[in-house]
């Protein structure tokens, strides 16, 4: 074996052994959900970078992390601001669809929703009520079904109910 490859399975061990306290790490100074990916990212750079011997692989790694964390904290950053940037040409686009719908698409969407409100109020008020508390308060169906009393399977076909006439209306609205 290489004296190269030797080094590499060292620290690879090294790695795996401070796997967890790096993960830690990354979630502590704001990677949360990220974190995963960039202790993944961490390994693949310390990889590719093949340093020489190392003389405290545990402090390598974790000023490899820091300096990673920074890069993303950057990265982040920059497209935060580029995502708020593009907002505001948007917005200021005239006759942008996402800042004015304008006075036609106003009345066509109040009597859509006026037409929808009209079907929905001929079910039966329990499935109104299901398919409100699930779709529009992000309520689960298991939660729904608890509160109300009822099987999963009473709050399944309920909701089924309210699908088919949506799917129905949405086909008639698409025909006009």
């Amino acid at each position: 074996m290489t004296a190269q490859a030797m080094q590499h399975n060292g620290l690879q061990q090294i790695f795996e052994e401070h796997r967890q306290p790096l993960l830690r790490y990354l979630r502590a100074h704001g990677a949360g959900e990220a974190a995963e990916d960039l202790l993944q990212e961490l390994w693949l750079k310390v990889v590719a970078s093949l340093p020489g011997p190392v003389a405290n692989p545990r402090s390598y790694l974790f000023r490899a992390a820091t300096n990673l964390m920074i890069d993303w904290r950057r990265s982040s950053a920059q497209a935060h601001r580029r995502d708020v940037e593009w907002a505001g040409l948007t917005d200021r686009l005239p006759g942008s669809a996402a800042n004015d719908p304008g006075p036609e698409r106003m009345v066509e969407g109040r009597r859509q929703l006026d037409l929808v409100e009209a079907r929905l109020a001929t079910l039966p008020a329990r499935a109104v009520s299901i398919f409100r508390q699930h779709r529009i308060e992000g309520i689960t169906q298991r939660k729904i079904a608890a509160a109300m009393g009822l099987s999963a399977s009473t709050v399944e076909a309920d909701l089924r109910i309210v699908y088919r006439l949506l799917a129905e209306l949405k086909e008639k609205l698409d025909e006009e």
